[in-house]
């Protein structure tokens, strides 16, 4: 172990349906969510793995929070084989509204003594990437977000941003709000001594107290529709062709 302070670290991870296995109704396009099993968001798996690193490197705590059901006791155990030490799981909701997540989470934190908070910049079930900045704005504490680096310095979180064209440097102190890219790291995949430990321990359950006041309204979930033009080319010359030229007006 090196560094010379420890620090009380808090994941946030998301337990998903698993979206390789959904179909969408081809009458409504809503998602088809019934009897689909679950798993950790892969992103959340990212933010566990960095928050456990830092423990190992500084040392400290890693308290883990999901906001879901009684079925997330499963991402619960996954997140303790990892690495976690203790975890927080608060029941009552099933749905996808990020402020409702936002609020909810934010007001958990307010009992959890933290130094960073980690999650993922986003989930694949809903992409909208809107619940760091909202965490960000109800606690009050910086965000760096998109991170692929965190080197903790004192009292100094520093991480590297990926942008598109360009990496950005950030400084912010502690307590913060870090938001991983999946470039981050390679989650681990536990021994199986970790993982039966894991089953035994203990997982802290509270039903959630959700808010009714909202500013944003979630629209539409539905799949958006495709339709192929159905075009065969014999020649595969004259095809390849004509499909480079159909991508590059697409992405003009």
């Amino acid at each position: 172990m090196s560094g010379n302070m420890p620090y009380n670290i808090v994941v946030l991870v998301k337990q998903i349906p698993d979206i390789d296995q959904m179909k969408t109704d081809p009458a409504t396009g809503e998602p088809i969510l019934q009897n689909l099993p679950l798993r950790v968001e892969n992103l959340s798996k990212n933010a566990i793995e960095a928050g456990v690193k830092i423990k190992e490197k500084h040392g400290g705590r890693v308290s883990v929070v999901i906001f879901g059901t009684e079925k997330s006791s499963a991402a619960m155990k996954e997140a303790y084989a990892m690495g976690a030490d203790e975890g927080f799981l608060i029941t009552g909701y099933e749905g996808n509204h990020p402020e409702v997540t936002a609020k909810v989470i934010a007001e958990k934190l307010k009992s959890i003594p933290h130094d960073l908070v980690i999650l993922g910049n986003q989930s694949a079930d809903s992409y909208t990437g809107l619940l760091p900045g909202k965490l960000s704005s109800l606690t009050g504490e910086p965000l760096l977000g998109n991170a692929v680096k965190i080197d903790l310095e004192g009292r100094d979180v520093v991480v590297t941003s990926a942008l598109e064209e360009y990496n950005l440097e950030l400084k912010a102190q502690m307590p913060a709000i870090v938001s991983v890219a999946q470039e981050i790291n390679e989650p681990r995949l536990p021994p199986v001594l970790q993982i039966m430990a894991a089953g035994r321990k203990p997982i802290n359950t509270v039903a959630a107290q959700k808010p009714q006041a909202f500013t944003t309204k979630v629209i539409s979930n539905r799949a958006p529709k495709s339709d192929r033009k159905r075009i065969i080319y014999e020649d595969v010359d004259k095809g390849v062709a004509e499909v480079a030229k159909a991508i590059k007006e697409a992405i003009r």
